[in-house]
């Protein structure tokens, strides 16, 4: 059987979303405001045509969440099928919109990169995707969007579209925020201290690159999302407030108990692998040069490294990769590693 799907907004999600439903052999319709994102998406084999299908049994509508509701009441009235969205807000489209068919979502998932370039089918492996199906919302709508959703290998949760809001403002929302708060705060220290983004490597980089996101989409997302991302920044300020008397008292007992609560809640994060899977990292320094990652990766081929990073240094062109394997194959990389000139070291993920 022909099935059939549309995708209204083409960009990184709706295109992941096109890609995604193609791999699984939906015929998918795709729309966008912008004329020439839709022939894009046409092009890059996104969507097979573009328009919207009045019978396609789902519809995804994944524009800026400030269309969202004008464009799912569009879908419903226009289509005969389910609607869902991927906003990151979830509260207000919920209580806007009350007909059956339409099961609001939020994939968490996304890129660094920008629009189509970033979009890929796998983008969805693995991810949570949260469905906030209200009281009028019907069992076989519910359903049917939960079975796509999880043919894209999609871990689906099913919350309230409140503790959606809430739950996402303190793990998505706020923390952009505050990426983007530290990464203004070294900027402008830059003006006077020109070295202040020069020496910026390491932990700094880790913790801010969630600011080289799209800034476009946020204002949006946090005037629908105000409440909960207020109540979350109250939270952290009051958490850094008590760590900062704390440097300031000099009390080192009440800073090694919040850094290793802190430490060990990280460690304990998901990570999508084997719960008996026992871990390593394994840190080499490496040099700023053409090949040299090859070089690196492709020294063990027998070796999965589960996550792969590098760590700039401020000093030099050079800097450290670090990478995860199985606790297993730790001997045999570092003798792979140090017969090519390597100086790895490792530690235990615990």
């Amino acid at each position: 059987m022909d099935r059939r799907a549309n995708v209204i907004g083409t960009g990184l999600i709706g295109g992941s979303v096109g890609l995604a439903l193609r791999a699984k052999g939906w015929n998918v319709t795709g729309d966008d405001a912008d004329p020439e994102r839709s022939a894009e998406a046409l092009r890059l084999g996104a969507i097979d045509l573009v328009g919207l299908d009045q019978e396609a049994e789902v519809t995804f509508v994944a524009t800026p969440v400030n269309h969202v509701a004008e464009q799912v009441t569009r879908a419903l009235a226009r289509t005969s099928g389910v609607v869902t969205d991927v906003g990151s807000v979830k509260g207000d489209i919920a209580a806007l919109i009350t007909d059956s068919r339409f099961v609001p979502g939020h994939p968490m998932a996304g890129s660094e990169q920008e629009g189509l370039a970033g979009a890929k089918a796998t983008m969805f492996g693995g991810a949570v995707w949260v469905l906030t199906p209200g009281p009028t919302t019907a069992e076989y709508a519910y359903t049917k969007v939960r079975d796509v959703v999880r043919s894209f290998a999609a871990d689906v949760v099913s919350l309230s579209p409140e503790q959606h809001d809430t739950v996402v403002a303190l793990v998505s929302h706020v923390p952009h925020l505050t990426a983007a708060s530290l990464m203004c705060l070294a900027d402008e220290a830059s003006a006077e201290h020109e070295v202040v983004l020069r020496l910026a490597a390491g932990g700094f980089r880790d913790m801010t690159r969630i600011a080289s996101g799209h800034p476009g989409i946020w204002p949006d997302i946090c005037v629908q999302n105000a409440d909960a991302i207020g109540a979350s920044l109250d939270a952290l300020i009051e958490a850094l407030s008590r760590v900062r008397d704390m440097v300031r008292s000099g009390d080192k007992d009440a800073l090694l108990t919040r850094l290793g609560q802190a430490r060990s809640a990280r460690v304990s994060l998901p990570t999508g692998l084997p719960d008996d899977l026992e871990l390593v990292e394994v840190r080499v320094a490496i040099a700023d040069r053409a090949g040299e990652l090859a070089r690196l990766t492709t020294l063990a081929p027998e070796v999965n490294i589960y996550d792969f990073e590098i760590a700039h240094s401020p000093e030099g062109k050079q800097g450290v990769g670090i990478m995860v394997i199985a606790a297993d194959q730790r001997d045999a990389f570092l003798a792979k590693l140090n017969e090519a000139g390597y100086s790895p070291s490792t530690r235990t993920l615990s």
